[in-house]
Order: structure tokens, then sequence, then C-alpha cells
């Protein structure tokens, strides 16, 4: 890849980019035990930093659960970890391929997974240590060096790892940026060997067209519209339980919460019923450090917008914290149930990213199904039923990044199975072996043996002994 830097890429992002390029090239394959090393010590790095992290990104939400960043953030990425260095030594194997031994006699071949030297990572706010350290775990697993710039809402905790990390890795291993006065478009103009984006999707294409001009490679990890759908089979109380509470975790800000519910035609009233019951008993106080703030303003009034625009359209709407008074200065959004919804609102047309939920109604199974795949593809389905026939029907008939069966988010939290996007939600993976090949080249390689069919029987000028040869080859494997 051409390493050569715009002029206009600010000196510390430069400065980093050249000083990691030249430990790569020195440093091109590291060992087993380093890069063991570099994984453990992420794990202290959180571990031994554990309550100033909570603090920095409680101060950048303004009121974040702190047992929603101890599950989502550090248990899950300290999985991560753990996971990774127990099978690290696997993933690091030469994996031998078979070759054709009637043309190449006495060769062989093999993929050899290499660094593929820097790699860029833009982290969002919503979950600011785990989408910088899951990925850092992979990337480092593979044997690479990593620059991560977080979100312009993340400032506390960014300052907090630009503080921290050199006590645990050198600058040319790994280096932290906070965002502001533009400077994202900057970072994704450099010419990483491999760039990882989490974010919209409108941010998403340019950081795609950014990278487009130095080849560089992205991983993408977009949104859009992820939709439950409860079958009649399912019991209502059960559905409810789980939908709301993926629904209020982190306040709902999540690349793949429930952005709408599909549910049985007169299932309404019950749903409602229920969902009131479940919020009282489970935040009694909407003001309650329990329930995560929005992030900031400028979001708070977008959801306010957004609600009020479809009651206009005609959407009728539920507050499940009717009776709490929200803090307008802590940015406590109440979780809200949407009916009569309909494509012509905003609610139904962009990511809610927030605690609002469009229900829909339907009659048939094929209903729901034409209705998603009219839209984009979706981060992820989230088919609530325990009729294995209709869980396929979902399963086979709606493409999306991925699949919760009778529950949501629980998919992304699998060490061993590949998160990721597809089409408008996304493109590439990463968690576990998916991220470790994400992350590295899988250089294939083929050893000439002392004895050369080609050599023998094929170089030109091509007789009748080659045109014999090659017309047999191709009768036994055409």
């Amino acid at each position: 890849m051409n390493a050569r830097l715009n002029s206009e890429i600010p000196t510390e992002f430069s400065d980093c980019f050249q000083k990691q390029r030249a430990a790569y090239l020195k440093d091109p394959v590291p060992s087993y035990d380093s890069r063991r090393s570099d994984l453990q010590q992420l794990a202290r790095m959180l571990n031994e930093n554990k309550d100033e992290i909570i603090a920095a990104i409680n101060a950048d939400y303004g009121n974040r659960s702190t047992f929603e960043t101890l599950f989502a953030e550090f248990f899950v990425v300290l999985q991560e970890i753990k996971d990774n260095m127990k099978h690290l030594k696997k993933w690091m194997r030469p994996q031998r391929r078979k070759i054709d031994f009637m043309l190449y006699p006495t060769s062989r071949a093999a993929v050899i997974p290499q660094p593929l030297g820097v790699v860029g990572v833009i982290v969002p706010w919503n979950f600011p240590l785990n989408l910088s350290f899951a990925p850092l775990a992979a990337i480092f697993a593979a044997g690479n060096r990593a620059m991560l710039k977080m979100s312009e809402n993340s400032n506390n905790l960014a300052r907090l790892l630009i503080k921290i990390a050199p006590l645990y890795f050198s600058a040319d291993k790994l280096q932290f940026f906070e965002d502001g006065g533009g400077r994202g478009p900057a970072f994704s103009s450099i010419p990483f060997d491999h760039l990882f984006f989490t974010g919209s999707g409108q941010t998403g294409r340019a950081v795609m067209a950014n990278a487009a001009r130095n080849l560089t490679p992205v991983t993408l990890e977009l949104g859009g519209k992820s939709p439950a759908v409860v079958g009649v089979d399912f019991p209502i109380a059960s559905a409810v339980g789980q939908i709301l509470w993926a629904k209020a975790f982190n306040a709902g800000q999540i690349c793949t919460n429930i952005d709408y519910v599909f549910i049985p035609e007169g299932s309404e009233a019950a749903f409602i019923t229920e969902a009131q019951q479940i919020i009282a008993k489970r935040y009694p106080d909407i003001n309650h450090n329990d329930y995560t703030s929005i992030i900031d303003q400028r979001s708070y009034h977008r959801l306010q917008e957004t609600l009020n625009e479809a009651i206009k359209k005609g959407a009728r709407s539920v507050n499940l914290f009717e009776g709490s008074n929200p803090d307008p200065a802590m940015r406590k959004f109440p979780l809200t149930l949407v009916f009569d919804v309909s494509d012509n609102m905003q609610i139904m047309q962009r990511e809610i990213f927030g605690p609002l939920l469009p229900i829909k109604t339907y009659r048939n199974a094929q209903e729901v199904v034409d209705y998603i795949n009219a839209h984009d593809r979706p981060l992820a389905l989230y088919p609530f039923t325990n009729d294995k026939q209709l869980q396929d029907f979902y399963i086979t008939h709606v493409m999306s990044g991925g699949v919760s069966v009778n529950t949501a988010l629980l998919h992304v939290a699998q060490h061993d199975i590949p998160f990721g996007g597809v089409g408008a939600s996304g493109m590439g993976h990463y968690h576990g072996h998916e991220g470790f090949v994400t992350f590295s080249k899988l250089r294939p390689i083929y050893y000439q043996g002392f004895f050369s069919a080609i050599k023998l029987l094929m170089m030109p000028p091509y007789n009748n002994g080659a045109n014999t040869f090659i017309k047999l080859l191709i009768k036994l494997f055409g």
C-alpha cells in the first residue's frame, strides 16, 4: 500500500502513522508470545483502570447505568480477549492445502495468516469501550498495530485512554486520539492497511469514499432498522419482557437494537398492559441511575421531534413512564410505544437510536417478510416463536446481519460467531476467529517440489507431448 500521506492530515496523525508503519516493517510478523502479551496488556489496562473508565463514560453520557457499562463494555470485552488468547496458537498455524498431484507432484501449498500492518479504528460514542477494545483484541491477535479515533461525544473517555495507554503500550503499537475540529475525514484519509468503522450509514459512506482513494479495505459496522416479530404462538408477556429489556438497555442507543416490532393483529392492548407493568416494576423512577441518559441535547431533541412528527401524522403514543417527571438536565427520554405508524413518518424511515418503539400489526408471516424485504437489509432480526418451522421461515426469507431467536441483542455477545452487517447495514465481520481473519492477510504460498511436470512436459514450443498431456488433464478433470 502507498504510505504517502495527504498534507492536510494533522501532524499528530501522520507522525503516529509513520512511526507505526516503521515499527511494522521492522517486525512484520510478531510471535505468538508477543501477541499474547499484547492481549494480556489490554486486559490489564481495563482491569487496573476500571473505576476511572466507568466514571469517564458516565461523565460523557451525563448518566450511564454502571451495570450496563460493566456488562456490555467490560465483561463482554474481557471475554473476547480471553477467548482470543485461548485460540490464538491454533489460529496462527499455517493451513496445509491440497494440490493436484498429477500436475504438481512433490510440491505443496499452504495458507499463512500474516499481519496487515497498521489498522485504523473509528469508534462511536454509544459503547466506546466495547467498540474500541473488541476490535483491538482481534487486531492485536492478528499481530497488527492500531490507531483509534474516539467520538466527539466521548471526550472524557478519550482523554483518559490517551493518558493511560502509554503505561501499557508504546505509541508505535497503540495510540488513541480525541475527535473535534472536523478531524474525522482526515483520519479516514490515512492510507491504513485496514480501516474499521462503527457508526451511521451516512458517515460510513463518507468513510468508505475516503478509504477508497487509498484502496484501503474497510470493515463497516453500520445500523439501520432491525425488526422483531412476535409469533402468534409466543406468550405475549414473555415477548414484551425481552423486547423492553433490549429497548431500554442504554436507552435504546444500540445499533443492533429493536427498531420496530410486528405483533399479531388484535394483541395491541395486551402488549400495552404488559409493557406498563414491566416498566413500572423495573424503573419506578425515570431519573434512577439504572436508566441511561440520551447522549446529548441534539439527540434528545431529535427524538422528541421524531415522536411529535409521527403523532402529527396520525400515530398514537403510549408513554411507559407516565406519571414520572424526567429531569430535562439529565436528558432522560421516556420509553414510548408508538402505534399506527406508516412509512411517511421519520420514525419508520431512519434508525431511531433511542427509546421509541414503533409497533406494527400483521395477519400472516408472509406479510412481515414482504415488508422487511421491501426495505434495506437490517443489521439484526429478532423472531419470537417456539415454532421451529416459523423460525426457519424468517431466517430463510429475511436476510440480516445476524439473528437472535426469542430474545434480542445477545448474538452480538457470542465470541465464537461473527458479528457484522449486510448491504446497507454494513460489510465485513469481527469477533472470534472471523475477527482474526479480518485483520490478517491469508497469504497463499506454493512451494515447488523437486519434480516439475510443467518444466518437463509443458514448456514451449508446445509439441505433441504437451498437447497430449493437457488434453489428458482436461479429460480427467473437465
